[in-house]
């Protein structure tokens, strides 16, 4: 399998090589696949969203974020109320 791997590549080396880079740049760019249909018809692009999903990105952040903190407010304070948690003037330094 080697041997058999080896012998192609040095095959396509010489053609490779001969062609100009740009050439070849291009036609490794320009692959690009498709989705289709089980007929083979190609679909069109799926449209893009734009401003509106960096707005959802930005709301979803701020709540989880906000969400975030006042859970854990009340936690620490819970722990703090019933003395499973205190923080010492020790760690402060």
């Amino acid at each position: 399998m080697i041997k058999g791997l080896a012998r192609m590549a040095a095959n396509r080396l010489p053609k490779l090589l001969s062609l100009p880079t740009r050439n070849l740049i291009r036609n490794i760019i320009s692959r690009r696949s498709v989705v289709t249909t089980e007929t083979g018809a190609v679909l069109e692009a799926p449209q893009k969203k734009g401003i509106l999903g960096f707005a959802g990105a930005a709301f979803a952040v701020t709540t989880g974020v906000t969400i975030g903190s006042l859970i854990s407010k009340d936690v620490a304070s819970f722990l703090e109320e019933n003395d499973l948690f205190v923080p010492s003037d020790d760690d402060d330094d």
